[in-house]
C-alpha cells in the first residue's frame, strides 16, 4: 500500500495552501451539467480551513491549448462552489506573476480563492520553470488532491511539487487506497467494460487487461474499429482506420490469452446525431451507407447483461453509445442498471472511472450503487496498467 506524509496541524496552521484539484466538469455554455467533481473537493477544503489557512484552488478545464478561452473559464465553477459551501470563493481571473497585483500576502487566512484555468497558459502543459515559479510563489504548501490528473507531467502536478513542501490530499489517498484494496487481488472471474470514442487512447489498457481479466466488453465508437477489423461495413460510423491493424492484433492476443472479447452484434443507427433523432435497430450486416452506429442494439445489450452474470469483479471505463443524445443512452443505462443490481446484491465488486462514465452513471441514477467510482479517466486507466503516475511519484520523494 502506497504511503504518504499527511498534512499535520503543525504543518498547515496559518499557511497559504495551493491545492490542485480537478474541476474539469461537463458544461453547457455557462451551465454546469454535472457538479460531482466540485462536491468531491468540499471535505478537503473545509478540513484545511479548520487550520486557519488560505486555500488557493488551481485546476484546468478542457483543452484551450495555452490560449485564453472564456468558454472554458473557471468563473462559473467558483460561483457553484461558493453556493455549495455557503462561503465566498474569490475568483482571480489570471495566474499571479511579477506584473500581477496579487502576491502571497494578498491571500487572506480563512479565505478561499480560485485561480483561472491553468491551461490558458502554455507553461502549464510545458512544465515551464517561469510558470512553476509564478504558481509556487503565492503559497507555502502544495497539496495534490487530483488523482485524475496525476498522469500528467505538468507544472501544477510535478513542477510545483518539486518547489514547495508537498502532500497528497484526502481524495487522492482515498482513490489510491480504495483502488489498491479492491483491485490488487481481485475476485475472479473478472471483466472490463471499455467504451468511449477512440481505441487510440486505450490501446495500452486493452493489451494490459487481456492478461488480467476473463472478459472485455467493448462498446462506444471504439468498437467500430474492431468491427471493421472483422470485415463489417458500418456506413458513416466514427472509426479509426489507421488503428485497424492494432485492433486485429488485440483480438489475436486476446484469443491466445483466453480472454473473451465481446463486441456488438447489432446497433442503433441514424443519419444524424442529435436529440430525438430518428433511429432504428439493425444487425451489423444491414447498416446503410448513409447511416451511423450511435448505440448498441438491443441484442448486444442483452448479451452483455447476460455475460455480466457470474462476474465477481468489474472495471468500467467509457459509455456504450453517444449517451449525451437521447435516445442513444439506452444501452449504457440498461447495463448500468444491471451492474447496480449485481453490486447491491453483493454478487459483484464494481469499480468505474472517468468523467463520461460518471455522467452516464448519474444519468442512470446508479452512481451511488457501485462499489467505487473514481473521478479519474486517463489516470485511472494508467494506474490499471501498473504505471507509477508522475504526480504521485513526485509526492513519494517527499
Amino acid at each position: 500500500m502506497i504511503k504518504f506524509h499527511n498534512i499535520q496541524e503543525k504543518d498547515a496552521r496559518n499557511k497559504r495552501i495551493i491545492i490542485r484539484v480537478d474541476l474539469n466538469v461537463p458544461m453547457d455554455g455557462t451551465k454546469i451539467k454535472d457538479n460531482t467533481r466540485i462536491k468531491e473537493i468540499i471535505p478537503t477544503i473545509t478540513g484545511l480551513l479548520d487550520f486557519n489557512t488560505a486555500i488557493i484552488i488551481i485546476s484546468h478545464m478542457g483543452r484551450p491549448k495555452g490560449k485564453k478561452n472564456l468558454k472554458l473559464s473557471l468563473s462559473p465553477i467558483a460561483i457553484e462552489l461558493s453556493r455549495l459551501i455557503n462561503k465566498d470563493v474569490h475568483f482571480i481571473d489570471h495566474i499571479p506573476d511579477n506584473n500581477s497585483p496579487h502576491n502571497k500576502n494578498s491571500f487572506d487566512l480563512s479565505s478561499i480563492y480560485m485561480l483561472e484555468n491553468l491551461r490558458f497558459y502554455p507553461g502549464e502543459e510545458e512544465n515551464d520553470p517561469n510558470f512553476i515559479h509564478n504558481l509556487s510563489q503565492i503559497g507555502d504548501i502544495y497539496v495534490n488532491d487530483a488523482f485524475s490528473v496525476s498522469h500528467r507531467s505538468h507544472a501544477s502536478t510535478i513542477g510545483i511539487a518539486n518547489i514547495l513542501p508537498s502532500y497528497a490530499g484526502p481524495n487522492m489517498l482515498k482513490e489510491l487506497h480504495t483502488l489498491e484494496s479492491l483491485l490488487k487481488n481481485p475476485k475472479k472471474p473478472m471483466a472490463a467494460i471499455i467504451g468511449g470514442s477512440k481505441i487510440s487512447t486505450k490501446i495500452q489498457i486493452l493489451e494490459n487487461l487481456i492478461e488480467k481479466v476473463d472478459k472485455i466488453i467493448i462498446g462506444g465508437a471504439m468498437a467500430n474499429t474492431f468491427l471493421i477489423a472483422q470485415g463489417h461495413e458500418l456506413g458513416k460510423s466514427l472509426c479509426e482506420p489507421d488503428k485497424i491493424k492494432i485492433a486485429k492484433g488485440i483480438l489475436i492476443k486476446a484469443k491466445k490469452q483466453n480472454c473473451k472479447i465481446i463486441l456488438p452484434v447489432d446497433a442503433q443507427i441514424s443519419t444524424t446525431l442529435k436529440h430525438g433523432a430518428n433511429t432504428k435497430n439493425v444487425l451489423l450486416s444491414k447498416i446503410p451507407k448513409d447511416h451511423m452506429v450511435l448505440d448498441l442494439g438491443q441484442e448486444s445489450t442483452n448479451i452483455i447483461i447476460n455475460e455480466l452474470k457470474g462476474i465477481k469483479t468489474l472495471i468500467w471505463n467509457g459509455p456504450m453509445g453517444a449517451f449525451e443524445f437521447s435516445p442513444f443512452e439506452k444501452s449504457t443505462i440498461a447495463i448500468a442498471n444491471s451492474v447496480s443490481k449485481l453490486t447491491k446484491s453483493n454478487k459483484m465488486i464494481s469499480v468505474a472511472g472517468g468523467g463520461d462514465t460518471i455522467s452516464a452513471l448519474n444519468m442512470a441514477g446508479v452512481n451511488r450503487d457501485l462499489t467505487y467510482i473514481s473521478t479519474a479517466g486517463g489516470a485511472f486507466l494508467e494506474w490499471l496498467e501498473g504505471k507509477i503516475l508522475p504526480g504521485i511519484k513526485v509526492l513519494l520523494k517527499q
